[in-house]
Order: C-alpha cells, then sequence, then structure tokens
C-alpha cells in the first residue's frame, strides 16, 4: 500500500488541514509558471489535484512523463475554484514530498487514457493494460466482478454447491470446434478443452449430488460476433436432480431481475414469470427464436391476402407483413432499410405504404390496387402506416421479417421500449431437423434432451406413424432484448430413450456408448431425472452495461480473428516443444 493514508477518491472538506500520502498515476500535468503547476493524481478510486507550489516539488514533476506512478505527502486545503465535476472537487493537495514510483518511460501513449474508447481498437488490444487505466473501460470490468458476486450468492443461498469441473477433457461432438491440447505421455492423442461441462455436471447428477452450480469456463474454436467473444467464455452453469422445467426458470426468474434491475443501465427487469413462448409461434409472431419483446410489432401472415397479387416474388411462397403505424420516413431511408434486411438475411424485402390521405402508395403499391379496401380492413391500416413484407419459403420469410420487425424499430422508435430488460422463454424447440449439407435428419438443439413424449413418440416416429420433424423436446432458451442468454433443457437420462433417439439420426447403441462412455454408464447405474441450464455471463454482463461489444466487459479480450495481440497468441513454439509431444508441423504445398 506504499503506507498511503487515502485513496484518490477519499478526501472532503473535513480532512482539511491534514497531512495525508496519496499513490497513483500522473493523469494529467497543466503548468502555470515555473513553480506552479496543476497534477491530476489518479488511482483505481478516483482522482484528486495536487498543487505544485515550489520550486523543488516542480522539478520533480517536470523530469516525469504523465502516465508516471508516484506517491505525494501533502497538506489537504480548500480549493479557491471548486470543481463539481470531480467528487474531490472541493480540495486539493499542496505537496511536500513527491516519490517517483514507477516512471513512464514515453514522451507519447498510444492513445489518451480517458478517450481509449475512441481508439482503434487493435490499438487498444495491444495495449489493454492502459485502455483499462481508463474508467469508464474499467466501469464494466468492476460491474462484471460485482454481478459474478451477486450470481454467487444468490445459488448459494438456493442451495446449490459451487464445484469446479476439468478443464483437461475428451473430445465431445456438441456443436463447435474443440481447442486440441496434445497428451505429452500419449504419442498421438489429445485432450480436448471443454465446449460446456455438460457431461460432468449430468454426471454429478447420477453421483447423488443434488444441486450443482459454478462459474463455467467454456472453449470453442468458432468465430467471433458482437455477442460472442472466441476462444474463452464463462457461463452460468447449473443443473438440478430430481427437476423439471418449471424448477429450472423458478430459480432463474428469482435469480435475475434483481441482479439486472441493481446492475443493468436500466431499473425496470420482467418479473417472474416470464413470458413462455413455444419456438414454433415465436418464428411466425416476431420471425426469430430470440425475440425483443421491447418491440411491440408483430408479424402477419398475408399469404392469402396479397400472395396472387401478380407480384412475381410473391407467387408460391409465404408472405409476411410487419405493419408500423404512425412511422414517418423518405424513400431514402427506407431503401436502405431493405437493402440493410438483404445484406443480413439474403433475402429481399419489400414494401407499401397507407398514406396521409388513405391511399395504397409506394413501393409494391401498383399490385395491390384491385384489393386495396380489402387489404386496408383486413390490416387495419391507418394513416402513415407502412407494411413490410417479405416472401419465400416459411422459415426464411419468417426470419426475414423477423430482421425488418427488428430493423424497422429503428425508424420508429415509439414502437420500442429501450429503457428495461424484457425476458421471455422460448420452449418447445424441434427435436429434429433436416441438416442442410446432409439432407437428413439431425439433431436441431442438444442430443441430450428429452422428446416430449419419451420412447413413445420416439417409437411412432421410427415406425412412420408420426413425423419426427413434429418432435419436440424439453428444450428451451432464455431470451433477454432479443439477446440469447442461454440455452438449456431436461436431460435424457434413460438409456433406453438415448439410444432410440441416436437411432433416429443413424446413430447405433455402440456409437453412443463410443462417443458418451462415462455418462451412457452411469445413466445405467440409475440415474435420477434432471434439468439444467447455463446463461452466458459475459452476454449477461454486456446487457447490463449496455454495450453493443462483448469485448468492451471481458478483461483481456480476443479479436475478431482469436488473437491475442497484447501477449502475442497463438504464436509459434520451439521445436524442442513440438518433438516432445510428438507433433510435426506439415506446410500447404500451396
Amino acid at each position: 500500500m506504499q503506507n498511503r493514508t487515502h485513496t484518490c477518491n477519499e478526501l472532503r472538506m473535513a480532512d482539511c488541514g491534514k497531512t495525508v500520502k496519496l499513490c497513483g498515476w500522473m493523469e494529467n500535468v497543466r503548468e502555470v509558471s515555473g513553480s506552479l503547476a496543476f497534477v491530476v493524481l489518479r488511482d483505481f478510486y478516483g482522482t484528486t489535484q495536487i498543487v505544485v507550489e515550489t520550486e523543488d516539488m516542480m522539478a520533480v514533476i517536470k523530469g516525469l512523463n504523465k502516465e508516471s506512478t508516484i506517491a505525494v505527502t501533502g497538506v489537504v486545503r480548500e480549493r479557491d475554484s471548486k470543481n463539481p465535476k470531480m467528487e474531490t472537487g472541493d480540495i486539493e493537495v499542496v505537496p511536500e514530498k513527491i516519490e517517483v514510483l514507477g516512471r513512464c518511460r514515453y514522451n507519447e501513449l498510444p492513445f489518451q487514457i480517458n478517450r481509449s474508447k475512441e481508439a482503434d481498437e487493435t490499438l487498444r488490444l495491444k495495449y489493454r493494460y492502459l485502455d483499462l487505466r481508463n474508467p469508464e473501460v474499467k466501469k464494466n470490468i468492476i460491474m462484471r466482478c460485482n454481478v459474478v458476486s451477486a450470481l454467487r450468492n444468490a445459488m448459494n443461498e438456493h442451495g446449490f454447491l459451487e464445484i469446479t469441473t476439468p478443464i483437461l477433457t475428451a473430445s465431445s461432438p456438441e456443436g463447435a470446434r474443440d481447442y486440441l491440447v496434445p497428451a505429452r505421455k500419449h504419442p498421438g492423442m489429445f485432450y480436448a478443452l471443454p465446449q460446456a461441462p455438460q457431461q460432468f455436471k449430468q454426471l454429478l447428477m447420477t453421483s447423488g449430488f443434488d444441486k450443482y452450480f459454478q462459474i463455467a469456463p467454456c472453449f470453442r474454436d468458432e468465430d467471433a460476433r458482437g455477442d460472442r467473444s472466441p476462444g474463452e467464455f464463462y457461463q452460468l452453469d447449473m443443473e438440478m436432480a430430481f427437476a423439471s422445467q418449471d424448477d429450472v426458470f423458478a430459480v432463474l426468474e428469482d435469480v435475475l431481475p434483481p441482479i439486472f434491475a441493481k446492475y443493468g443501465k436500466y431499473n425496470i427487469a420482467s418479473s417472474a414469470p416470464f413470458k413462455r413462448i413455444p419456438f414454433n409461434e415465436a418464428m411466425d409472431v416476431y420471425g426469430s427464436d430470440k425475440p425483443d419483446l421491447r418491440i411491440d410489432l408483430t408479424l402477419t401472415d398475408v399469404t392469402e391476402l396479397i400472395g396472387s397479387c401478380g407480384f412475381g416474388p410473391f407467387e408460391g411462397n409465404v408472405v409476411k407483413a410487419v405493419v408500423v403505424s404512425d412511422m414517418i420516413a423518405t424513400r431514402k431511408q427506407i431503401d436502405k432499410l431493405c437493402g440493410d434486411v438483404e445484406v443480413v438475411t439474403g433475402n429481399k424485402a419489400f414494401w407499401f405504404k397507407v398514406d396521409e390521405k388513405g391511399e395504397i402508395a409506394g413501393g409494391i403499391a401498383k399490385f395491390l390496387q384491385d384489393k386495396k379496401d380489402e387489404i386496408i380492413s383486413k390490416l387495419n391500416l391507418k394513416p402513415n402506416t407502412f407494411v413490410g413484407l417479405t416472401a419465400g419459403k416459411k422459415l426464411a420469410a419468417q426470419k426475414t421479417a423477423g430482421t425488418l420487425r427488428k430493423m424497422v424499430a429503428e425508424l420508429a422508435p415509439q414502437h420500442i421500449d429501450r429503457e428495461r430488460y424484457e425476458f421471455c422463454w422460448i420452449v418447445d424447440f424441434p427435436m429434429y431437423e433436416i441438416g442442410e449439407e446432409s439432407g437428413e435428419l439431425e439433431f436441431c438443439h442438444n442430443p441430450f434432451s428429452m422428446p416430449n413424449g419419451g420412447l413413445e413418440i420416439l417409437n411412432k416416429a421410427a415406425a412412420g406413424e408420426v413425423d419426427p420433424l413434429s418432435i419436440t423436446a424439453f428444450q428451451y432458451d432464455l431470451v433477454c432484448n432479443g439477446v440469447e442468454l442461454s440455452s438449456g433443457a431436461v436431460r435424457n437420462h434413460d438409456p433406453e430413450i438415448m439410444i432410440k433417439a441416436f437411432q433416429m439420426v443413424r446413430l447405433g447403441e455402440e456409437d453412443v456408448k463410443a462417443k458418451f462412455p462415462a455418462m451412457y454408464n452411469a445413466f445405467c447405474y440409475g440415474a435420477p431425472p434432471h434439468a439444467g441450464i447455463a446463461p452466458g455471463v459475459d452476454r449477461m454482463v454486456m446487457l447490463l452495461a449496455g454495450e453493443e461489444s462483448i469485448r468492451e466487459v471481458i478483461v483481456f479480450p480476443m479479436n475478431k480473428n482469436a488473437q491475442d495481440v497484447m501477449m502475442g497468441a497463438p504464436g509459434t513454439v520451439e521445436q524442442k516443444q513440438l518433438d516432445e509431444l510428438h507433433i510435426a508441423i506439415v506446410k500447404d504445398e500451396e
């Protein structure tokens, strides 16, 4: 502590006359004359003004660059010119002694500390230790610490035990690419970093533990997005024995709203119970399985109404409409909206409007004139109403309309209440889907989930009595403000049902035993019904902080290409290390 008596955010008028010692970074120096200068001293807690009034003290300051660390011993006095923007703005410290603790050896910084968020992201990541000195950047990390602490306390209060699971484990087909770790003692063999503690937490339930949680590190070799960090991320992983879907919902509906209301940018959060929306309904009404319920717009199926109006892209397709009342937008704004939707979805968006006179105009209006009155009546269209349209196969029309719904709220801000956190559960996900690449039946969400209907429904599907695509599972997503926070499920704990579920996707009993040996064998010793979920901590804090990029809430994030430009990772290693691991690097001939 360098024997400091106070922090740089602690001194007030009541401390005037005291001799104090402060330690911190020289944030700014304003030299007035040869013996007078004003120094802003910053530490973790805040800032204090130091007033240099002697040549001796000035000699020390003159020899230092900004961001050097110093210790200042001096007397507190009232400021003549107070600064209401500083919490310590009523006082200043006159130094009697200045010690140099850590000299900054560079005259120029890569960016201004207090404006680092305006700098190029590559520079910010390379000099992250400087970026984090910015109080605006640091506050997100502090919030993250507070949120994690609150989550831990809440889970403990609900009777959950915090148990850490292994980091070095076996590769498992869980949807993303593994990070592999060569095993030195076992040439040619590899560990994998866990994509999630999925199998371990289920094994804990078979071991007789009742409620488990951890702030779990997960590792997936996948591309970055605004709400997804490549490489490493953290989640509030939890599992409950002898539990149903409702039991899981009840825990999170009790844990999350107080944390969001306390730490969030907005102080309003959904209260229990959260709205439950079946997957098919979510796609049909909102065009997304992660709908932003702050937006009051919904999708309307207008296939029968205008599908045969003579407009080519509608013929033989599903047509969806997004009706936006009281929207005043220029043609340029509407064209940009439709263009942005096409960039995101790869599908075109179309439109028309009802003008001030109640006439259909703009966009594809000329194809709709014969049914004008019916369209206005059935869609209840008022003057100054915009109607966005999408067409295609059902899922494509839905997803494109869902993107349009979200983007059009920017042009009609009265249709979105931004100042709140709106949660919902998406439930009843399809158990199976037709794979885009394989063209065959595949698991849609999670192979470890319990099908709704159990073994009976799987047997009927195998016998051709039920369409496998109609089978739903006890799978659920937690969504907040259009961001998927988590996926979870009631687990398939019965080996017989598990084998049948995998047979549907052309994997036999031996395949299941080979891919999931520990879990399959454990279930054969009598496993309890169990269910769980794992909300993403990084995404949660991103929402609470109101940030657009998840990298803003991670202390040392990778860039979009999964590189740590500060530490130089990934990097090369010595040949000796490769030899020890029995690894040879083969260069691409091209």
